[in-house]
């Protein structure tokens, strides 16, 4: 025993230490009624110690006595994490047995500097509209923004059936306070699409309390870090909802009763952030790249956490309702992805330049759809009637039939080659295609091959 419980509250248990010390992350127990109670140091003043219970506190009371496990919070690290869904604290959920000894704490290191790797090797997803407007390299940071129902967990499997494809290498999703329920459509979906055994799984679901939903984030990036650091594999990790974990870490610090910001987010929120996003990155063995999906609260991109996570990406995604109204899958809207890496130096020239053609017509074909609702497409000049037609063809050339999807479509999945994209948009662009209708451009691979 090295202390007693002077105080109980939701998320926070105070321990009088009285008989041994304790220090930030040690994990201390209380026992009643045969219940055992787990609780994390999160700080020391003296003799007292405050410390978050790591699941209900009903039934704990003031007094019991407190012991130590020695211990920290950890998570199974070995060839074993496929396949499997873990909870925050590294318990099994589904996909077989853990092997206690072999765990680490999820809190894990920090790379050194000398251990980083910016040489900028890029990651092709194999995905049209993503590789050709938002490429991506090797320890990227990517925004996903998009409600339900516009494809997002659809592009999650593609992402992970292509990476696997191309590469061998396996994948993390970490579910931060989402519902139970989408965990499970989510595990059956990779279930029956066979790519449960190239994944692992973290969830802290929203019905749990705080502390939980705050320390998924943590110990799904100790998985990623295995794929990366021990089977030197280029890992794509999942973050669904990384406002989620700001979320928690804030109604902690209120329990605490911490002074917070103007905006009601801790005072400590950039370096929580920062805690999280520094362990994504690519070293000359290996690499983890992310996929962060961002909640907006009240539409509000100014929002104090949304600048801030946003402040460490490398770019974002975003999937659009109203072009999956359209049909039009992947449902990515165009004019709001971005990726740091488009410019000359990175991309090349070419690129760089069909990137900023393809934007250009395409906003001149958003105002010539409301000329031509207005006047008829028979008013246009000739210059803007073969950007409407050229537009249209690009629109159309940058669906993509899904591998995860063929099930439902029919249509056989394609992983497109970046320099047969360029070479299509290219000839579209210059009109060697104007006399093909429109309709021949949906969901193909490459229009060279396929002519």
């Amino acid at each position: 025993m090295i202390g007693r419980v002077v105080s109980v509250s939701d998320l926070n248990v105070e321990v009088a230490l009285v008989n041994g010390q304790a220090k930030n992350r040690d994990i201390l127990y209380a026992v009643q009624d045969g219940n055992r109670f787990l609780m994390e140091v999160s700080e020391v003043s003296g003799s007292l110690a405050m410390c978050l219970p790591l699941r209900s506190v009903i039934g704990m009371r003031k007094g019991l006595e407190v012991y130590h496990t020695q211990g920290v919070l950890e998570i199974e690290y070995s060839d074993d994490i496929l396949g499997k869904v873990y909870d925050s604290y590294g318990h099994i959920m589904a996909g077989g047995e853990a092997h206690p000894e072999r765990q680490r704490s999820i809190y894990g290191r920090n790379l050194q500097m000398e251990e980083i790797d910016i040489s900028g090797q890029p990651l092709w997803t194999g995905i049209k509209v993503l590789d050709f407007f938002a490429p991506m390299q090797k320890g990227f940071k990517m925004g996903l923004l998009g409600g339900a129902g516009v494809g997002k967990t659809v592009l999650i499997k593609e992402l992970i059936h292509n990476v696997y494809m191309k590469s061998g290498s396996n994948s993390v999703f970490v579910g931060v306070g989402e519902r139970s329920r989408e965990g499970k459509e989510l595990y059956d979906e990779m279930e029956e699409a066979g790519l449960l055994q190239q994944m692992s799984m973290v969830f802290g679901q929203m019905g749990e309390n705080s502390v939980m939903r705050n320390k998924a984030i943590f110990s799904g990036l100790t998985l990623a870090e295995y794929l990366r650091d021990e089977k030197q594999q280029d890992v794509l990790l999942f973050v669904d909802n990384i406002y989620r974990y700001v979320q928690a870490a804030s109604e902690i610090n209120a329990e605490m009763n911490n002074m917070p910001i103007e905006s009601g987010y801790p005072a400590t929120i950039e370096s929580d952030v920062s805690f999280v996003e520094e362990r994504i990155n690519s070293t000359g063995e290996g690499s983890i790249t992310s996929f962060q999906a961002i909640y907006i609260p009240a539409d509000d991109i100014t929002d104090e956490a949304v600048q801030v996570i946003s402040s460490h990406l490398d770019g974002q995604v975003m999937l659009d309702r109203k072009v999956a109204e359209k049909g039009l899958y992947p449902a990515i809207n165009v004019f709001e992805t971005t990726s740091s890496i488009i410019d000359v130096e990175h991309v090349g020239e070419r690129h760089y330049q069909l990137v900023n053609e393809v934007i250009r017509y395409l906003s001149r074909y958003e105002v010539l759809e409301e000329i031509i609702a207005v006047l008829g497409v028979e008013e246009l000049s000739q210059t803007d009637a073969e950007i409407f037609y050229r537009s249209r063809k690009l629109r159309n050339y940058f669906t993509q039939p899904m591998f995860v999807a063929e099930d439902y479509t029919g249509i056989p999945g394609v992983f497109a080659d970046i320099q047969d994209v360029l070479d299509d948009v290219e000839d579209i662009l210059n009109g060697k295609y104007d006399d093909v209708d429109e309709a021949e451009f949906s969901y193909i691979g490459s229009m060279k091959k396929k002519a």
